[in-house]
This record gives structure tokens, C-alpha cells and sequence, in this order.
């Protein structure tokens, strides 16, 4: 693939993935993202997976034409994207490798050697000159590791975004962006919202007309609609109004109250209401839709004097990416001694911006006549907000 006349795609689709970083299902496979910079000097940056070391080098001496680069950029240190550099450096002896210097350090970590006699150790802006190609690294620590750089290319204004605009997905299908990238970003870099922003603030700086990132496809046209989308999620900003309704239910009562309630927000008039079984949906996809959506919902049994075990981990993935800014409905079930309203709220105490709305919903076992109608006055409330 040519990205232009003389930056060259060298990467990877994997089909063979069925999780990535063993918890994120990944149906479309996954693309590990390489490129070459054709100059007087020629530049390849990062490798791929180590399932397809030979694959990719062959991609790579097959855009070579027999030439020997000069550099090989590590701009993240990951082994989706690192897992190669000791094999690319055997097969092209006299090239330098060009990574910053907490990047060397995982170097030695990961393949005994940091290759001190070949080091070109670049910091936020440090430039390289191949030719006509001038490059210009941005440092992006904990984008998301703290090694990172991003490079960028001034004569074909191209930003090389290492794991930023990344997704889920290989490049050989045809798929929504936003969708898969959303689940990528804050499933993988959601907690890390602070340092994205930095890093936006860096970029708005550089004339970009392609984004050229290490997973998912080559941005190149409409890229307002993808910056955007990465300050709405960098910044926990609500990208859409909706509500949406995540429960843990066991004999199907707490089921019966959160599926109630989406019919009545609906009836009401909501824009958007989207319904999450914890305990059968994809996780990832659920903390999605609570990082999406204005309004969430949780819904819970009481469980050892707690919360049910999805509900709990649930939560948990939410806190843990620095969830804000949104307003909490609780609706809870026990038999005896309903907990689970507090405990939720307990464990949502450290977050920042969150609104509880007025109306909470208790269930003793079963709805009955009181319950029911706190829910319709629930979705009541949640209309007006």
C-alpha cells in the first residue's frame, strides 16, 4: 500500500487473534501497523507481532528493492509492535534504531541487549533528516506506556500516531471506525485521558494531513471527525444523549426492572437507550456504551451483602479509566437486606463529576405496585436531566 510517493504500508492483518491482549475479543482480527519512508535515507518504522516476524520482513525487503535502511524508529515498545527489532536488526546490521531512552531501557529488558552502539536516542523535539524527509518526534509518555514518541513527517504532513487512532479490526475488513476505535481507546487507553490531551495540544501545532497510526486503518480524509471524537474521549466529555442501563441479575426480577425501565425511557421520549446483561455481553462493549452515553444505569442484586460479581467488575472497569462526568441512576434487588445501592455508590466515590439522581429504586424480591412506580418516576427524571 502507498501511503504517499514515498511512504510505504509493510504491515500485517491477523486473523489468527481471538483476544487481544488476552481480554478484548476481537471478531475482525487485528492490523499491526508498519511503514517505510523512502529518502536518501530510508527510515522503517516499528516491526510487528512476533507471530509475524517473517511476513513482515518480507513486506519490508520487498519495498527495499534490495536498498538497506538507515533507521528503524521504535516509537512504542509493546510487542505487538516491538516483538521484531532484534530479528530486523540481524538481517540489516548497519542500521541505527532511533527510540527514546526509556525505550532502550525495554529494549534490554525484552531481548538482552539495547543495542548501544546503534542507539540514536531522540526526545521531544529532536528532529531527523533522511534527504527531503525532515522528522520531528513528539514525546507521549503514558500514550499508553511511558516510552512513547509519535513522529511526525513535515514534507508529506504526516503524523505517525503509534497507538493513538488506533482500533480494533484488520485492514482487510470493511467495518465502522468509530465504533471498533472507541472500544480500542477506552478499553486500552481510557485512563490515560490527561496525557492525551497533552498530546493533542502537541498536534494541533503540526499541519496534519494523514494519520498513519500502529493499529486500524490510514486516516487521510474528514480527519476533524477523528480529532474530535479523540478530545470528546480524552476529555470524558459526553459524545452522545442516551442513557444507558447495565444489570446483574440472577432469577430474572432485576432483569425484568432495568428492561421496565428502558420501555418507559423510551415511551418518554429518550433519544438513545441502550440495555447491558453484564454477565453475557462483551465487557469491553459495555464500558463503551457507559463512556458514550450521559446517563448510566446500574442495576444490581444484593450479593454476599455486596453487589453481584459482573456488577463489581463492571464498576471497577469504570473507575479504574477515570469515569467522570456523568450522571448514576441505582436500582437495587435484595430479599432481606438490599446493599446493593450503597455499595455501588461507595464504590463510585472517587470519581469525579458525578451526578445520583434523586430517585433510587428498591426491589424486595419482586416488583410490586411501590417499585414500579419509583421506576416510572426514575425514567421521569432521567428525561428531564
Amino acid at each position: 500500500m502507498e501511503i504517499t510517493g514515498d511512504i510505504k504500508y509493510v504491515g500485517v492483518n491477523d486473523h489468527e487473534i481471538d483476544l487481544f491482549e488476552g481480554m478484548y475479543t476481537v471478531e475482525n482480527g487485528m492490523a499491526y501497523n508498519s511503514y517505510v519512508i523512502m529518502d536518501e535515507q530510508i527510515a522503517v518504522l516499528d516491526t510487528v507481532d512476533a507471530r509475524f516476524g517473517e511476513e513482515w520482513l518480507k513486506n519490508v525487503d520487498c519495498v527495499l528493492g534490495g536498498a538497506a535502511p538507515a533507521y528503524l524508529i521504535v516509537q512504542h515498545m509493546e510487542p505487538d509492535h516491538s516483538a521484531n527489532i532484534a530479528k530486523f536488526m540481524e538481517a540489516y546490521p548497519n542500521t541505527r534504531i532511533a527510540a527514546s531512552a526509556k525505550a532502550f531501557t525495554m529494549m534490554k529488558q525484552y531481548f538482552g541487549t539495547d543495542f548501544s552502539d546503534r542507539q540514536t536516542v531522540v526526545k521531544d523535539g529532536d528532529t531527523l533528516s533522511l534527504g527531503r524527509h525532515s522528522l520531528t518526534f513528539v514525546a507521549a509518555p503514558m500514550v499508553h506506556w511511558p516510552e512513547v514518541i509519535v513522529t511526525y513527517d513535515a514534507l508529506d504532513k504526516v503524523l505517525f500516531s503509534a497507538d493513538g487512532f488506533g482500533k480494533f479490526g484488520a485492514l482487510d475488513v470493511d467495518e465502522d471506525w468509530a465504533c471498533e476505535a472507541r472500544r480500542y481507546y477506552f478499553g486500552i487507553v481510557g485512563k490515560y485521558g490527561v496525557q492525551v490531551q497533552n498530546l493533542l495540544k502537541k498536534a494541533s501545532a503540526l499541519d496534519i494531513e494523514t494519520i498513519c497510526p500502529l493499529h486500524g486503518p490510514v486516516l487521510k480524509e474528514n480527519l476533524g471527525y477523528y480529532l474530535d471524537l479523540y478530545n470528546t474521549w480524552s476529555s470524558y466529555s459526553v459524545e452522545s444523549e442516551g442513557v444507558m442501563i447495565a444489570y446483574a441479575s440472577v432469577y430474572g426480577n432485576t432483569k425484568q426492572a432495568a428492561l421496565l425501565l428502558a420501555d418507559k425511557l423510551r415511551e418518554k421520549g429518550c433519544p438513545k437507550v441502550v440495555v447491558n446483561d453484564l454477565a453475557r455481553c462483551d465487557m469491553a462493549e459495555a464500558v463503551e456504551d457507559a463512556f458514550r452515553y450521559g446517563k448510566l444505569v446500574l442495576a444490581s442484586i444484593t450479593y454476599n451483602g455486596e453487589v453481584f460479581p459482573f456488577m463489581r467488575e463492571f464498576i471497577h472497569n469504570l473507575t479504574e479509566r477515570n469515569y467522570q462526568k456523568r450522571t448514576i441512576a441505582l436500582i437495587e434487588n435484595g430479599s432481606w437486606a438490599p446493599a446493593a445501592a450503597r455499595t455501588m455508590q461507595k464504590m463510585l466515590e472517587g470519581c469525579k463529576d458525578l451526578a445520583f439522581t434523586e430517585h433510587t429504586v428498591k426491589i424486595m424480591s419482586a416488583l410490586n405496585e411501590e417499585s414500579t412506580a419509583a421506576i416510572d418516576a426514575l425514567a421521569e427524571e432521567l428525561c428531564k436531566k
